[in-house]
C-alpha cells in the first residue's frame, strides 16, 4: 500500500498542525505551572527590589537635600559635616563620567580585537589558553587591581604622561606638570584593564554564534578572512558587543576600591586629566563614609541616588540601541 507524502503527520500533531511542543503553555501540566509561577515570581521580585532601593535612596536623599546650603548639582565642595552643610556633585559627576569614558575608549576596541583573535585567528589550543587567562582576569578582586595600580601602574605612568604632554600638551587636556600621576587618566586606564575581561568574554561568545553558512558563503565568493569578519561576524555581533560594553560600563561607573586606591581626589574641577584631582561617586562614598555622621550618610546616599539614576539611564540607552539595531544584527538570519 502506497502512502501519500501529504498523509505523513508529525508525532502529536496533524499534517498541518503544530508539533508536540506547540501549545505547551495550555497543557495544564503541573511542571509547566510551577515553572511559570517561579519565573513570574522571580521577575516581580526583581522589580520589587529595584523599587525598594529607589524609594529608600530617594527618601534618605530628600532628608539631606532639605538642609543643604549649596546647589546639589553645581557645587564643587563636599562638606556634609559642616554647619550648615554644603555639598554638591559637580566634581563627582565629572570625574565619574570622564574616567568611565576613558575606560571605554581604551577597553572596547582591545576587547573586540582579542575576541576576534580567539574565535577567528588563533589556533584552537592557543585560543583556549588566551580565553582561560581572560577568565582569570575577570576573577581578580577589585582591591588587588587597586594595589597593583598604586604600587606598579602609578610609578610607571610618569614617562608616558610626559610624552603626551610634549606632543599634546597644547590641548590643555593632556598637559602634565610632573606630579604624581594619580589622576582621572590613571583611573581610566585601571578601569579599562578591569572591564576588559567582561567585554571580551561576552563578545567572544557572541562572535562564536555567527552563522557559519554566511562565513562560508563569503569565503566561496573570494572574500578574505578580514572581509568575512567585517561583512558577516561584526554585523551579527553588533548588538551583543553593545550589551557587553554596557556591562563593562556599569562596572566602571560603580567601581570603588580600585579607584580610591589610585586617585588623589580634590574639590577642583579641571580639564587636565593627567594631573591629580577630581573624584567619583563610588570613591567619595567609600572615602567619606567612615567619618560621616547621620546627616553625612544621607548626603552620601543622595550622591548614590544620582549614580543609581545614571546606571539606569545607561542601561536604558543600551536597550534602545539594541532594539533599533536588531534588524541589522543578523540574529534572525
Amino acid at each position: 500500500m502506497s502512502t501519500d507524502i501529504h498523509d505523513i503527520r508529525p508525532p502529536g500533531g496533524d499534517a498541518t498542525g503544530p508539533g508536540p511542543l506547540a501549545g505547551a503553555k495550555g497543557t495544564g501540566r503541573l511542571g509547566d505551572k510551577v515553572f511559570l509561577g517561579l519565573s513570574r515570581g522571580a521577575g516581580i521580585t526583581i522589580l520589587v527590589i529595584m523599587g525598594g532601593i529607589a524609594v529608600f535612596l530617594t527618601w534618605r536623599a530628600c532628608l539631606a537635600l532639605a538642609q543643604n546650603e549649596g546647589n546639589f548639582l553645581t557645587t564643587f565642595e563636599w562638606n556634609a559635616n559642616a554647619t550648615p552643610p554644603v555639598f554638591g556633585i559637580a566634581v563627582l559627576a565629572f570625574g565619574t563620567i570622564v574616567s568611565s569614558i576613558i575606560a571605554m575608549v581604551l577597553a572596547v576596541p582591545i576587547a573586540i580585537a582579542i575576541a576576534l583573535f580567539i574565535t577567528h585567528y588563533a589556533p584552537k589550543k592557543l585560543g583556549s589558553v588566551i580565553g582561560y587567562v581572560v577568565d582569570l582576569l575577570a576573577a581578580v578582586p577589585s582591591i588587588v587591581y587597586g594595589l597593583w595600580g598604586a604600587l606598579f601602574l602609578v610609578p610607571h605612568l610618569t614617562g608616558p604622561y610626559e610624552w603626551l604632554d610634549s606632543w599634546l600638551g597644547w590641548t590643555t587636556v593632556f598637559s602634565y606638570d610632573g606630579g604624581a600621576p594619580r589622576s582621572l587618566m590613571t583611573v581610566g586606564i585601571l578601569l579599562a584593564i578591569m572591564i576588559l575581561p567582561i567585554i571580551t568574554n561576552v563578545s567572544r561568545e557572541v562572535f562564536r554564534q555567527a552563522p557559519a553558512i554566511h562565513q562560508e558563503a563569503a569565503l566561496a565568493l573570494g572574500a578574505t578572512r578580514w572581509e568575512v569578519i567585517r561583512m558577516s561576524v561584526l554585523p551579527f555581533g553588533r548588538s551583543g558587543v553593545i550589551s557587553a560594553s554596557m556591562l563593562g560600563l556599569g562596572r566602571a561607573l560603580g567601581e570603588t576600591m580600585a579607584v580610591a586606591t589610585v586617585l588623589s581626589p580634590s574639590a577642583l574641577l579641571s580639564a587636565r586629566i593627567l594631573e591629580p584631582g577630581g573624584g567619583t561617586f563610588a570613591q567619595n562614598i567609600a572615602s567619606a563614609f567612615k567619618e560621616a555622621g547621620e546627616f553625612g550618610r544621607d548626603a552620601l546616599i543622595a550622591s548614590g541616588l544620582v549614580l543609581f539614576v545614571i546606571t539606569l539611564l545607561v542601561n536604558g540607552a543600551a536597550r534602545l540601541i539594541i532594539a533599533r539595531r536588531k534588524e541589522y544584527s543578523g540574529a534572525n538570519a
